[in-house]
């Protein structure tokens, strides 16, 4: 990966912490409504991930999707006009949190049914079959996931049918407030890829380089051999499962030893070690962060909210 690159991750991991933080500040003072669910902690897993793929290539998620969007190309200022719900949004202010998509950067949803959007991914990867190209469908779900029905069906599909999708298990350690070995037969979540006779790896999802890597490869293997593969990041999630999480099922203890392996930091000694860049280049690009995020709220915060009428388009294709 060229130097210029390895800055621009290190400006997007930057850019959707600055803007989740914000995000949660405007939440707090009611200018969000709904669920917001923060990928703060989790931002090496979607920016290494993403940059891996080609553009050809489908993204679909599950609810914590505003870090996912922003790799995918939607402008922080789209993804902040969404959370407001202006009609400036990705989503046309209609979506919300939970539900940011954009066709024009191939990132299909941000979906709120708990594993609801793995069939649709692996309807997706259908449609590249049929259509007989070698596109890959990226499919990221949580940990909690792996125990609905629709993970096995989707799976099972997948290999039986030779479709090219990557399954991404971000292990953030808890499904909602509940801990993987208390909600899982199997812990070790790339078990359970055993059970389809599918390939699969575990990889440190707070190292955006490994994740890179990693990603890099395992698609290489989908696009090549027409075949599924399972690949489980383990990361953490350093704020609550969503905005009104109490968080009485962990310690605190345990948040401040996950943060110790904070993904921005480990990135930012990554590229001082190895000379890619110098303290004054990283804090530049912290600062550009900062200023493109205050901007973004300023033009959500300026934006038209739906109309009525807005509420009866989009329903029906055209």
């Amino acid at each position: 990966m060229k130097k210029e690159q390895q800055l621009d991750l290190y400006y997007q991991m930057v850019l959707i912490r600055y803007a989740e933080e914000r995000g949660a500040e405007l939440y707090q003072a009611g200018k969000i409504g709904g669920f917001m669910h923060l990928y703060i902690g989790q931002e090496a897993v979607s920016t290494g991930l993403i940059a891996a793929r080609e553009p050809r290539d489908r993204v679909i998620t599950a609810y914590r999707d505003h870090g996912v969007a922003i790799n995918c190309g939607v402008s922080v200022n789209e993804m902040m006009a969404e959370l407001l719900g202006k009609v400036t949004g990705t989503s046309k202010g209609k979506g919300g949190s939970m539900h940011m998509a954009s066709v024009e950067h191939n990132f299909w949803g941000g979906h709120a049914i708990v594993g609801g959007h793995l069939p649709v991914a692996a309807g997706l990867a259908i449609g590249d079959q049929y259509a007989e190209n070698d596109n890959v469908t990226i499919c990221m779900f949580g940990d909690g996931a792996t125990n609905i029905g629709y993970f096995h069906e989707a799976l099972n599909i997948s290999k039986a049918w030779g479709l090219r999708v990557l399954w991404v298990c971000e292990n953030n350690q808890y499904g909602m407030g509940t801990a993987v070995e208390r909600a899982s037969a199997v812990s070790d979540i790339r078990q359970k890829a055993d059970g389809y006779a599918m390939k699969s790896a575990e990889v440190d999802g707070m190292d955006v380089m490994k994740v890179y890597e990693a990603s890099k490869e395992a698609i290489a293997y989908v696009r090549k051999e027409g075949q599924p593969y399972f690949l489980e990041l383990d990361t953490y999630r350093f704020r609550g499962h969503s905005m009104g999480d109490p968080e009485r099922y962990r310690k605190a203890e345990e948040v401040k030893k996950w943060q110790a392996e904070d993904p921005i930091g480990i990135y930012n000694k990554y590229l001082l070690e190895k000379k890619i860049a110098t303290r004054k280049q990283l804090d530049e690009i912290e600062a550009r962060a900062t200023e493109d995020v205050q901007k973004a709220v300023e033009f959500s915060e300026s934006s038209p909210e739906p109309t009525m009428e807005d509420l009866f388009k989009n329903i029906y294709a055209d």
